[in-house]
């Protein structure tokens, strides 16, 4: 694998020194490529604050495995508070950074533009590395990501979120395991405890072979609140078909 440009990549990213703000439908990223892989994918969600008030977000994405080491998707976002509306553009790109079992643990790195709709929010920059360990039939994984919007009409600081999966490989179709997803303020400056959101609860994965390259993935998770800060519950949910 090329992992020359991977590392120019990263250190460019890190040095432009990237308000993280979750969406109900927000998913676990992993660091693996599938070179020449395509994919269509659908991502929904829904929160509900502890006042009753509900949340709901959905993305669209087609993505394409463009070398062994760089896979990109393009997606279009809605959300829905009292009305359904279109919300954003994203492009995301992840990159390879080890080949598997080379290290300790797998890594990449996640690197996300979005273009909101509302044009004074201006860009959202989202990044940091991704890691991947296996414990066995258990596999975990940790991604620690910065955020920062761009050209936006207040200031915003570069706010820091984890995202975080245990998963039981017991057999492909059924998997099961855990997924928290969580935001502490300031990368710099953490917020106070109750100023945080933090959200974690059981998640199921599976995939279905159609024949050849044609695969169904699925992920979905119960997500329960706890801190202050986050919702009372979080429902969310993946589907890929990949070809």
């Amino acid at each position: 694998m090329k992992r020359s440009p991977a590392r120019f990549l990263l250190l460019a990213l890190l040095s432009l020194a990237p308000s993280a703000h979750a969406d109900p439908d927000d998913y676990v990223a992993t660091p693996a490529v599938e070179y020449g892989e395509r994919e269509i994918e659908l991502r929904l969600g829904t929160a509900t604050a502890t006042e009753g008030q509900r949340h709901s977000a959905a993305s669209l994405a087609f993505g394409y495995g463009v070398t062994p080491w760089w896979a990109t998707e393009v997606y279009g976002k809605w959300n829905r508070s009292d009305a359904t509306r279109f919300d954003a553009f994203e492009w995301e790109n992840r990159f390879q950074l080890s080949e598997p079992g080379q290290y300790f643990a797998d890594f990449g790195l996640l690197v996300e533009l979005e273009r909101p709709r509302d044009r004074a929010e201006g860009y959202e920059l989202r990044l940091g590395p991704l890691m991947q360990k296996d414990f066995g039939p258990v596999q975990a994984n940790v991604n620690v990501l910065l955020e920062r919007h761009y050209r936006a009409d207040a200031p915003e600081a570069t706010e820091l979120g984890y995202q975080w999966q245990l998963k039981y490989r017991w057999r492909p179709a059924f998997e099961f395991g855990a997924q928290g997803f969580g935001e502490v303020g300031p990368w710099n400056d953490w917020a106070p405890a109750h100023e945080q959101a933090h959200v974690l609860g059981p998640a199921i994965f599976g995939k279905v072979g159609l024949g050849g390259r044609q695969v169904v993935r699925y992920d979905a998770a119960v997500l329960f609140r706890m801190s202050s800060a986050a919702p009372a519950r979080t429902l969310r949910a993946q589907i890929e078909y990949e070809f």
